[in-house]
């Protein structure tokens, strides 16, 4: 049917044909593979990103599973209003205690030990992926956290009294909230905190951390749900190790807030089918933090940030250090030297350097070859290679072996012109005696976090007492009035009310007509 330019037909999708035409962004055009064709059954869906022209099929088993996990989601959020913050407080502390019970955590470690080794052998990244002692930790501490933050629901944000009436504004629960994460235990702990404010959550986990996911809920997060009385689906598991169950899960319009964290394309094309149903979204992609050193540069200070950024890889890590051309000759040495320090702490050093300024490094490091250790296992490599400076935003995936990448730089300008440029805009420091050094990069750098020493401070819990649903770079953009941490009791919609004490107000003034006797 034609309706004033509007044509109205459609039909279901039952096959693809290869090298069919699919439309996308307005204006281009996709083409059917050929693979995709042969694989598409009746009751899968495609879904077209389009942004990209991406092309993913969705099986039917898969969008069955996610949208039964949404379905439990929506049905709680329906009955939480009745449920009270006392027992949202009993729900935080009741997991936290199942995951500090030795007995329990033993079955949740040893599922996790068989998802390493699958990983492993399968030459995965298993740096997240290990559920160890520190992790453990940090997931109790973060839950006791939401246990103890006061009620979320309904905190007055503003009153604004007149005469004769008051109207306030009050946060209240968002909704569903889908929740998409690479194959780190921990975030289960992180998702979890939405509760506190009368949301509710559907998560999908990483292929490889699956089998965890599947014994922290059966074993701590179900029961600790029904223990505390909030009604089962309230904290819901896509159970698919399959990506198309995520898509499917973003896919679903009765989302009120899309989350992902991962890898950066993933995590972009995560965002675009979210974004084109119309779920607003968090984004947690590409990490790596830069970090500079000026004229006025303290050595004991460089030489501590720079060890103290290494500790581990997550997206706070130092990733790129620029030196000023002024400082290079005498800092060079005090980074090599922290650089030295971190290997120590963890297994060996890998450096690349600048193209023009590989000159710069002493000829025993640029000789050096040493076991870099990688996903796959250790390999023998040169310490030191070369990088171009169109790759300076290459975040370093490092497993043990921290790696970084150093750049001499004419002055603190051409730094923050390569990060704005170059950098997925996250974290930058600066290290500098000067004030008004500080004042100008912290002015001119675009970035959502900014210091002065080690950059490893970014993370909701360490910084603020909140474990983070997500960080958000502005790699896209900045965001729309908040903050690039995304804590649980940061999701919430507000509500206005008024209570009026004059019954007689009249936008014109007019006074109550006389009621007939």
């Amino acid at each position: 049917m034609d309706d004033g330019g509007v044509t109205r037909s459609s039909e279901r999708l039952e096959a693809l044909a290869p090298g069919q035409a699919i439309p996308f962004g307005g204006d281009r055009v996709a083409f059917v593979s050929a693979e995709l064709a042969a694989e598409f059954r009746p009751g899968d869906r495609l879904l077209v990103v389009q942004d990209t022209g991406d092309l993913l099929r969705v099986p039917a088993g898969e969008h069955a599973a996610a949208a039964e996990a949404v379905d439990r989601a929506v049905a709680a959020f329906a009955r939480m209003s009745a449920v009270s913050d006392a027992a949202i407080s009993r729900f935080f502390a009741a997991f936290a205690d199942r995951l500090a019970d030795d007995a329990i955590w033993a079955g949740i470690a040893a599922a996790n030990a068989g998802d390493v080794e699958s990983a492993r052998a399968r030459g995965r990244s298993t740096t997240r992926l290990a559920a160890s002692d520190v992790m453990r930790a940090d997931m109790v501490a973060g839950l006791r956290a939401w246990r103890d933050q006061p009620p979320a629901r309904g905190r007055t944000i503003e009153t604004v009294a007149h005469p004769g009436w008051t109207v306030e504004q009050a946060s209240a629960p968002l909704g569903v909230v889908g929740f998409v994460f690479e194959g780190r235990p921990n975030v289960f702990a992180d998702a979890a905190g939405v509760l506190r404010a009368g949301n509710t959550v559907v998560f999908r986990i990483g292929s490889d951390a699956l089998g965890t996911a599947r014994a922290i809920v059966v074993a701590a997060l179900d029961p600790a749900l029904a223990e505390a009385g909030l009604p089962p689906g309230a904290a819901a598991l896509v159970d698919s190790p399959a990506h198309a169950a995520g898509w499917a899960m973003l896919a679903d319009p009765r989302l009120s807030l899309a989350v992902a964290r991962g890898s950066g394309p993933a995590v972009a094309q995560l965002g675009a089918i979210a974004r084109q149903t119309g779920t607003p979204v968090s984004l947690h992609g590409t990490g790596g933090a830069w970090m500079v050193a000026d004229t006025t540069a303290d050595a004991e200070r460089l030489y501590a940030a720079v060890y103290h950024s290494l500790d581990r890889k997550v997206c706070n890590t130092l990733n790129v250090l620029c030196l000023v051309r002024e400082r290079a000759d005498d800092l060079i040495p005090v980074v090599l030297e922290a650089l030295d320090a971190a290997g120590r702490r963890r297994k060996g050093i890998k450096l690349h350097v600048a193209e023009a300024d590989l000159g710069r490094i002493p000829e025993a490091w640029r000789a050096r070859r040493a076991a870099i250790h990688r996903a796959g296992g250790p390999v023998e490599e040169a310490v030191v290679e070369p990088i171009a400076d169109n790759e300076l935003g290459r975040e370093w995936e490092w497993e043990a072996t921290p790696e970084v990448t150093l750049k001499v730089v004419a002055d603190l300008d051409e730094a923050v012109r390569l990060f704005n440029a170059l950098s997925p805009r996250l974290v930058a420091t600066l290290i500098s005696a000067d004030p008004s050094a500080h004042a100008r990069f912290y002015a001119e750098v675009d970035a959502p976090f900014v210091g002065d020493g080690f950059t490893r401070w970014v993370d909701g819990q360490y910084a603020l007492g909140r474990p983070e649903l997500g960080l958000s770079n502005w790699e896209t953009g900045r965001l729309f009035a908040r903050g690039a941490v995304l804590a649980g009791d940061g999701v919430f919609t507000v509500r206005t009310r008024v209570r009026q004490n004059d019954i007689h107000l009249d936008r014109g003034g007019q006074p109550t007509p006389p009621r007939k006797a």
